[in-house]
Order: structure tokens, then C-alpha cells, then sequence
């Protein structure tokens, strides 16, 4: 899937909208547990999608099992929402962006691996009809 192909898919509208789903692992510690850099990637990402933000940034740590205790995020956006679980144990940060406008996928997963300082990924982009 490249860039071009789905703003094709936009623009022959059969499609809604895309989602990428992002599993980072072996992220920088200091990063997933530090509010100020998630809310700057969240506003970051924003800019690397192309998209308006409508609101802050939501940024909220909780969780009382230490296996999934971490920071959660979310992102409106004028075409949908970035979201996000990023688990202090374990290193990990999942990540959702789904916009109904295109958006080129390997930047988000190129920008988002290297802010994280992430050694692994599994990426699913998924289209949305």
C-alpha cells in the first residue's frame, strides 16, 4: 500500500476512511512515561497526518495492574481521532490513527517508531468503507 493508492481510494470514494494500528515495543522508557512528550507526539502526529486538531491533547495515567498501568491518550481531530495505550512495564505503546481523510501510513509508523525509540512494530492499515 502506498501513498498514492489511497488517495486514489479517496478520491474514487470507495473508501471512508483509514486506520493504522501501531504496536511499538522496546520504546524509550523515559518517553511512555513522561506526559510533555505524549502530548507532544500527539500534536506532532497531527502535523505528520496533515490533520487539524480540535481540542488538547487528553493525556491520563491510570491502571492498577502493573501489567497494563500507563499513560492513555487521545487526539480529536477534525477527520476522526488519534489514540493511544502506552504500558510502563512492558515498554509498549499501541497506537491508533483513523481519519477519513488520506494520510501516507509509513510516515506515521516512520515518525512514531523514531520518537519512541522503538526496536520493533507490528502495523496493521486497515481501510475503511
Amino acid at each position: 500500500m502506498d501513498f498514492e493508492s489511497i488517495k486514489k481510494a479517496f478520491a474514487n470514494e470507495d473508501m471512508w476512511g483509514l486506520l493504522t494500528s501501531l504496536d511499538l515495543y522496546g520504546c524509550s522508557h523515559e518517553k511512555i512515561t513522561s506526559k510533555e512528550y505524549l502530548e507532544k507526539y500527539l500534536i506532532e502526529v497531527c502535523d505528520v497526518i496533515g490533520a487539524k486538531r480540535y481540542g488538547d491533547p487528553v493525556v491520563v495515567k491510570f491502571g492498577e495492574n502493573e501489567k497494563v498501568t500507563g499513560y492513555s491518550v487521545t487526539q480529536l481531530i477534525e477527520t476522526s481521532l488519534v489514540s493511544g495505550h502506552f504500558a510502563d512495564n512492558s515498554n509498549a505503546a499501541y497506537l491508533d490513527i483513523f481519519s477519513c481523510a488520506p494520510y501516507d501510513p509509513v510516515k506515521v509508523v516512520e515518525y512514531s517508531k523514531k520518537f519512541f525509540e522503538a526496536n520493533d512494530e507490528i502495523i496493521n492499515v486497515i481501510y475503511r468503507k
